[in-house]
């Protein structure tokens, strides 16, 4: 049984709980260890990210928790470093490096935000050429760990958030598959998990975690690591669906 969780956020971003209320959901699902790893700060978009004053005061309240609770669990002070904000300022306990931006024409285009936001930027930036913004989407990825220095590869897939069903393009197509395995073989040798994602699901955008499966059983055959979390951004979605996925994820990768 998966017994720990390291990627969730709080009120200190854009989560709807306190630290102290994931640390207690994690107690009370069972972990032995949980990991909050607020949004670093991206000077650029200051929407759903942590401001330095608040990092800060995250570091400490977390401080403060690792002691409250250390005799029902361990707590971690993470954080999730957004490809474009560089090395984390302050030393945390661990780094999930992520790509929420591509930078085209002097505009940093969120990957995520909405899938309305998402097509609009496509049409009016790459001409309607999905695959051609997941190719940037990849490059940026695949230099994620020399950029942010992260201990885990976050939710490597992201540029799949509202393409359930493929809707708008086909991640079959050869130059998709092209551009997720020149990342896959760029970042394997730095030997860092890659983060399988449940978030996506619980927050009703897909069903089925990041990676997909394809990118999973390549980076199976190229001797990669896998570490499950659940991105949760509410107290109540923390191990979101672990037994399931970890089963799935034992069959894969034995």
């Amino acid at each position: 049984m998966i017994n720990h969780d390291l990627h969730m956020h709080t009120t200190y971003c854009d989560g709807k709980n306190s630290p102290e209320e994931m640390v207690l959901s994690g107690i009370a699902k069972g972990l032995k260890v949980v990991g909050i790893s607020g949004h670093g700060t991206t000077p650029f978009d200051s929407r759903y990210c942590m401001s330095e004053e608040k990092t800060k005061k995250y570091i400490e309240e977390i401080k403060e928790l690792k002691i409250k609770y250390k005799d029902q669990i361990t707590v971690l002070c993470g954080i999730e470093q957004d490809f474009y904000a560089g090395v984390p300022k302050y030393d945390f306990d661990y780094v999930i490096g992520s790509v929420h931006y591509v930078f085209k024409d002097g505009n940093y285009l969120p990957v995520d935000e909405s899938s309305d936001v998402f097509q609009k930027n496509v049409s009016k930036y790459y001409n309607g050429d999905y695959i051609a913004f997941a190719e940037d989407y990849f490059k940026n990825v695949s230099e994620v760990i020399t950029k942010t220095n992260a201990d885990i590869i976050g939710h490597f897939d992201l540029v799949t958030k509202f393409n359930e069903g493929y809707k708008m393009f086909d991640e079959t197509d050869l130059r998709y598959v092209k551009a997720w395995r020149e990342a896959v073989d760029k970042l394997i040798p730095f030997n860092k998990p890659f983060e399988v994602n449940s978030g996506a699901i619980s927050r009703g955008y897909r069903t089925e975690p990041y990676p997909s499966l394809p990118i999973l059983e390549y980076i199976k055959r190229k001797g990669g690591r896998v570490i499950l979390s659940s991105d949760s951004h509410s107290a109540e979605n923390i191990a979101f669906r672990f037994n399931e996925i970890e089963q799935r994820l034992v069959d894969l990768m034995k």
